[in-house]
């Protein structure tokens, strides 16, 4: 699953909201573990959001209890096959990926950059 525009707004405006102490995550436990995300859900975080509770919960849903928790459980499927081994190059390639990403949004080129590239 890839984040959105829409996704990375999110997260930026809920940085910004826990450095403010606004909202906090925490852990839920009742029968099955998962993130919450607490505090106060008064017309400061909806306007903040741009979103209504029940938006901004289900983005957050989808953000860290979907995506981010998927996420390490690939990781853990694939490196209790296969190692650590190739964790570093991952990131290494990850961070290659980000980098070309936001020069080309810096000079302007809203294309995503793509593997084909590189594949003449």
């Amino acid at each position: 699953m890839k984040l959105t525009v829409k996704d990375k707004d999110f997260l930026e405006q809920l940085r910004a909201l826990l450095d403010s102490k606004d909202l906090s995550i925490d852990l839920k436990e009742d029968g099955h573990k998962r993130f919450v995300l607490r505090q106060n859900y008064g017309t400061k975080i909806e306007t903040a959001f741009g979103l209504s509770r029940q938006g901004i919960r289900w983005r957050f849903q989808r953000l860290f209890n979907d995506i981010y928790i998927s996420t390490y459980m690939a990781i853990f499927f694939i490196e209790s096959n296969f190692g650590t081994e190739l964790r570093s190059r991952a990131l290494e390639i990850a961070k290659e990926q980000i980098a070309i990403r936001k020069k080309a949004q810096k000079m302007g080129n809203m294309k995503v950059y793509r593997r084909e590239t590189h594949m003449k």
